[in-house]
């Protein structure tokens, strides 16, 4: 099993890109979906229809399979390597990778409601929701690449700090919308 580690390493990794590319997405259609019914009738159903079934192919034929063979092939890496359960920075990784599911179910949750025209979030909601899979990227991948040479006091302040750097950015966007 030693010897297929780097094709298994690859796989992982390009599920990996592609549920993050879900992730990022789908939130974004929300917004745009949630935008719509603020829009005439006729254009509200046209705009509402064609986004939906955006979503429902991003979600269903994108973001829930590659999900799945991320976590399928971490499990795989996992069987290959034991040894990195007893490191301190996969556990805490796995830690974030548990957030990275929950944010996925929660989408999941947000794409049914959507689904059934049950709008319960504001588009600016939204935005920040769609961050926390950019805060989960960071940490995860930080902790992959650096992994024990990296120290968590400078991983949580990093975080922090892209946190706030992200709701500035969401909130120096909405002025500029509210202007336009």
């Amino acid at each position: 099993m030693q010897e297929y580690y780097n094709y298994i390493k690859a796989l992982h990794l390009i599920f990996v890109i592609t549920w993050f590319a879900g992730l990022f997405y789908m939130p974004r259609l929300f917004i745009y979906l949630i935008e719509a019914q603020d829009k005439p009738v006729l254009e509200k159903e046209i705009l509402s229809k064609q986004l939906k079934i955006m979503a429902r192919r991003l979600w269903y034929i994108i973001t829930w399979p590659s999900a799945a063979l991320a976590l399928f092939f971490a499990l795989i890496l996992l069987y290959i390597m034991p040894s990195w359960l007893a490191q301190s920075w996969m556990l805490i990784k796995l830690v974030f990778v548990v957030f990275l599911v929950a944010y996925h179910l929660k989408t999941h949750q947000m794409y049914r409601q959507i689904m059934a025209n049950i709008f319960k979030h504001s588009t600016n909601y939204m935005r920040i929701w769609n961050e926390g899979a950019t805060l989960l990227l960071f940490a995860i991948v930080f902790l992959a690449i650096l992994k024990s040479s990296f120290h968590w006091i400078f991983g949580l302040v990093g975080l922090v700090g892209l946190g706030i750097l992200l709701m500035l950015g969401i909130k120096l966007y909405k002025r500029y919308r509210g202007k336009n």
